[in-house]
């Protein structure tokens, strides 16, 4: 696999114990173990980890600056919602965090359904929806790389801003990158116009060189201005030492998941997005997909990244992400539970494979 792909892992920042299978163990959530969790990544040859968003789960802005202050080499990648914040504010703040750490940030955009109202936000259809945010990422990147900015949108607007501290060039990182899912027609016009990864869930690959494809012929159509448009994996990496065991566990997992309906695992589930409903519709094309693509969380209760889990041993699932690389995938967001132990397993075995 390519030396340019990166590797970051998960780390679910939720206040209830025992997220999809992890260990519910007492003080889960707290800053020293959240910290272990970070320190162990860096220990174990991840680049840093996804940190989830919504509200009703603690502040993720606030998660990743502590857990980046605790570490030296850790860069988390942000979730945050267009309309929690402005984009003035979120400019000044992840400015100011990529300053304090050296540009270790990374932002991911999530554009899905959330308990709006509790946080004084709302929104129109999905036009308006995804037109908010390919505007809120036109203008913070405008805030991150051009002085005195006035603009005047549809949904935010600011005159003569400049925010400081300045983002610091990095080679050819101009600014943190904006990564972005979505499957929608609406979703992909956003992507193929303003984003720079496009995530996508664990798709079996033929789904996935298609999507890559109509993202690549819209960022012609729609004259994309930016560096062509990179692509990301997140997705269960289920890996033990032998392919038996590992199909044994993975049957165990989906068998409790069955029998306690799925309880921890459905957090992407209050609304379903296009995305979401395309991987609750593959178990209908089988349980295993492509070699070892295993669909059978889905039918009990699995959501997002849990949907779809990639089983196997090390060997089996490093051939299985190079054959996603194949296709263009350079960013891959991978996770099993329980997290920490699987940080240590999966950087030790699988990792080495996937640079070798």
């Amino acid at each position: 696999m390519s030396n340019s792909s990166e590797f970051l892992w998960y780390i679910p920042n939720d206040v209830k114990a025992g997220h999809r299978g992890d260990s519910a163990v007492e003080n889960h959530n707290s800053l020293g173990t959240l910290t272990s969790h970070a320190r162990a990544l860096e220990e174990h040859g991840w680049k840093g980890a996804l940190i989830g968003t919504g509200w009703g789960r603690p502040d993720t802005f606030t998660v990743a600056a502590s857990l980046a202050a605790r570490t030296t080499t850790f860069e988390p990648l942000i979730a945050i919602r267009p309309g929690y914040w402005r984009p003035a504010n979120f400019a000044s703040a992840a400015a100011t965090l990529d300053h304090l750490t050296g540009g270790r940030v990374r932002i991911n955009i999530v554009s899905g359904k959330d308990n709006l109202s509790a946080y004084g936000d709302s929104e129109g259809d999905q036009a308006h929806r995804y037109a908010r945010t390919k505007e809120f990422m036109r203008l913070v990147r405008r805030l991150w790389t051009e002085d005195n900015v006035t603009f005047a949108g549809e949904n935010f607007r600011v005159a003569e801003s400049t925010v400081v501290p300045r983002i610091q060039v990095r080679g050819d990182r101009r600014h943190p990158k904006f990564y972005f899912g979505g499957a929608s027609q609406a979703a992909e016009r956003a992507a193929a116009t303003e984003a720079d990864v496009q995530l996508f869930w664990g798709e079996p690959l033929d789904g996935v060189r298609e999507r890559i494809a109509r993202l690549k012929a819209l960022s012609r159509e729609l004259d994309r201005d930016l560096p062509p448009l990179e692509f990301g994996l997140r997705i269960t990496t289920l890996v033990r030492d032998t392919t038996e065991q590992a199909w044994a566990d993975a049957e165990a997992k989906v068998a409790e998941m069955a029998r306690s309906k799925g309880v921890g695992w459905h957090d992407h589930q209050r609304a379903l997005a296009v995305g979401q409903q395309r991987l609750l519709d593959l178990h209908e094309r089988g349980d295993v997909l492509d070699d070892n693509l295993y669909t059978a969380p889905g039918k009990f209760g699995g959501g997002g990244a849990g949907t779809t889990w990639l089983v196997g041993s090390a060997e089996d699932v490093a051939r299985s992400l190079r054959k996603y690389q194949n296709l263009g995938i350079t960013h891959f967001v991978l996770s099993d539970t329980p997290y920490l132990s699987e940080i240590k397993r999966q950087g030790d075995q699988l990792l080495p494979l996937l640079r070798g």
